[in-house]
């Protein structure tokens, strides 16, 4: 098992509506961001990343690139949902913590809930999002942004368990034991 954390943030602007989680959202700002600005995902492609020791989203996906702008961030998530899969782990489970002073975010929990889970290859049951609010403080409260908290934890496929388990095994029968002399 591997467990991870992310998290981003974006500031409002320019026109709506603007996406969380997959989902779009009727708002009278969009974010602004290189990529669709999809905070959630970013936060969630961050944990990935982070369990698998791989960096971060900005490694992957470089604001510079031409070839990331406006990009889907559902794009994003789904080539980091492969990496994770490459390494042999599946999503154990996942919990973001969405906050925003604005819009509301209640409505569409269930909604993010399934397109995460269909993007990540697991049950919603794996899936939670919540949101709350900063009770009016700082840039979340003056409503100029939203952030947004990820954790992961990865599980091992059996496949890659019996891997790490041999692995495991062959560095035991060749670690010198206490007392001797490599």
């Amino acid at each position: 098992m591997r467990i991870g954390h992310g998290f981003d943030v974006h500031k409002f602007g320019g026109e709506g509506p603007l996406t969380l989680a997959g989902v779009k959202i009727e708002f009278d700002q969009g974010f602004i961001a290189h990529s669709d600005g999809d905070v959630a995902i970013h936060a969630l492609c961050d944990a990935i990343l982070g369990a698998l020791c791989l960096g971060d989203i900005g490694n992957h996906f470089p604001d510079d690139q031409s070839e990331y702008e406006n990009i889907d961030s559902r794009i994003l998530l789904r080539h980091v949902v492969k990496l994770m899969q490459q390494r042999g782990y599946s999503i154990g489970n996942v919990d973001l913590t969405i906050v925003a002073q604005a819009p509301k975010i209640a409505p569409y929990l269930l909604a993010m809930r399934e397109i995460l889970a269909a993007d990540l290859q697991t049950s919603i049951d794996n899936v939670n999002v919540k949101a709350t609010t900063t009770e009016k403080l700082g840039y979340v409260g003056r409503k100029e942004g939203v952030s947004v908290h990820a954790v992961v934890l990865l599980s091992a496929d059996v496949l890659n368990a019996e891997t790490v388990q041999a692995d495991t095994k062959l560095v035991a029968a060749n670690t010198p034991k206490a007392g001797t002399v490599a």
